[in-house]
């Protein structure tokens, strides 16, 4: 009985029926067999994505650019007098919005308007003195003419003189000769101290009419005193706004000393800092979009101005000194970044413009539908997100 019950433990196990006789899979390993490995599937969706967003920042960041270092930047000017004097009149006040022309400060205009007053006596005495020396060069001409036609008549009386000696030696007496020849040599020296005279007359006229010196210098001094007087009210040189403003009536301005700093705003731009790498399809003209944090979630139209051709150095090399050289830190050095100045479109973005203030901005180098479509898509979640950060 032993023997049998022994023979039947260790006969074969039963054949599968639908495995052709073979026997069946251990359940262990069965589910590997029949199935896909999961782990090689999600690796190579992974591979698949990562390899798609690699190629869109690859495309993206040449063909699409976008930044969010970028400032709103305009023309900012110190209101600077150019004469001095106290402030009687103060018509702005910190944050004032002005136009062209617009009065910002009155400097006492007291002492200019004695000083064109001044001026305007000067010039008429200065008129009425080349009128002085005016006649004196024609009365030094009308003594010179009548010193000529003395001399005329000397000169005739002494050639009779002459004759008539010639033909009767004793008809005039020695004396009768010597005075016919004093009055030739008399009449001669005053035509020479008449000609004297008169170039002397001439030369203390000067030019004649507005050429003269001295009427040029008092017609110069005139209009400095008129814009001088015009210099003490200081205008808005154009549209813009006023700030670092702290003076009031009584202070004494000083001539080349700032009052206020102007902000210009009838031409402002946003200066975008694009990495080197990022500029290369980038050229003038090229459509821009843009968000401003002053206004989260609106979208704004620009296009390129221009794109800068250098930047500074840190460590410039100066005569007699070695060039310094900074070495990166990390593993990839950082990216040099160049300005890319952006222009407005948009009309209505003037009234929101924040010196200063950061903007994001994206910049379409071609008609790429697809990554044009996804720049848009991201600029506005970003506009959107200015709500938040």
């Amino acid at each position: 009985m032993s023997d049998v019950r022994k023979s039947a433990d260790t006969s074969p196990p039963p054949s599968d029926p639908n495995a052709g006789g073979k026997p069946a899979d251990d359940p262990k390993t069965g589910a590997a067999a029949t199935k896909k490995d999961p782990i090689r599937k999600i690796t190579a969706i992974v591979l698949a994505v990562c390899l798609i967003v690699l190629v869109w920042y690859v495309l993206s960041d040449r063909l699409t650019p976008y930044t969010d270092q970028a400032k709103v930047v305009a023309l900012v000017v110190p209101i600077v007098p150019q004469v001095s004097g106290y402030l009687t009149e103060v018509d702005v006040r910190l944050h004032s919005v002005v136009s062209e022309g617009d009065r910002l400060f009155q400097i006492d205009k007291r002492l200019y308007e004695l000083a064109v007053r001044s001026a305007e006596a000067n010039l008429d005495r200065a008129a009425q003195q080349v009128g002085a020396r005016t006649a004196t060069v024609k009365s030094a001409t009308a003594r010179l003419g009548v010193a000529k036609a003395q001399l005329d008549r000397a000169q005739r009386n002494y050639n009779r003189t002459q004759q008539v000696l010639e033909n009767n030696p004793g008809a005039l007496s020695q004396a009768d000769w010597d005075r016919a020849e004093t009055s030739l040599a008399q009449a001669v020296e005053r035509v020479a101290s008449s000609e004297a005279d008169l170039e002397s007359a001439k030369e203390q006229l000067g030019a004649v009419g507005p050429d003269n010196p001295d009427l040029r210098a008092a017609i110069v001094a005139l209009e400095q005193a008129q814009l001088n007087l015009a210099f003490s009210t200081i205008q808005a040189p154009s549209r813009g706004a006023i700030e670092s403003f702290n003076v009031d009536v009584g202070h004494f301005a000083q001539a080349g000393q700032p009052l206020a700093t102007f902000i210009s705003t009838h031409d402002a731009w946003i200066q975008a800092n694009m990495r080197e790498n990022n500029i290369s399809n980038v050229k003038a003209g090229d459509r821009v979009e843009f968000v401003l944090d002053v206004a989260p979630g609106r979208v704004f139209r620009g296009e390129v101005r221009s794109v800068g051709y250098g930047v500074g150095s840190q460590n410039p090399a100066n005569r007699g000194q070695l060039q310094t050289v900074t070495s990166s830190k990390g593993w990839l050095r950082d990216p040099q970044r160049f300005p890319v100045i952006i222009g407005f479109k948009d009309e209505d973005v003037t009234g929101l413009l924040r010196i200063g203030g950061q903007a994001d901005v994206i910049i379409y180098t071609g008609n790429n539908l697809i990554l044009n479509s996804i720049g848009m898509i991201n600029l506005r979640i970003r506009g959107l997100l200015s709500y938040v950060r």
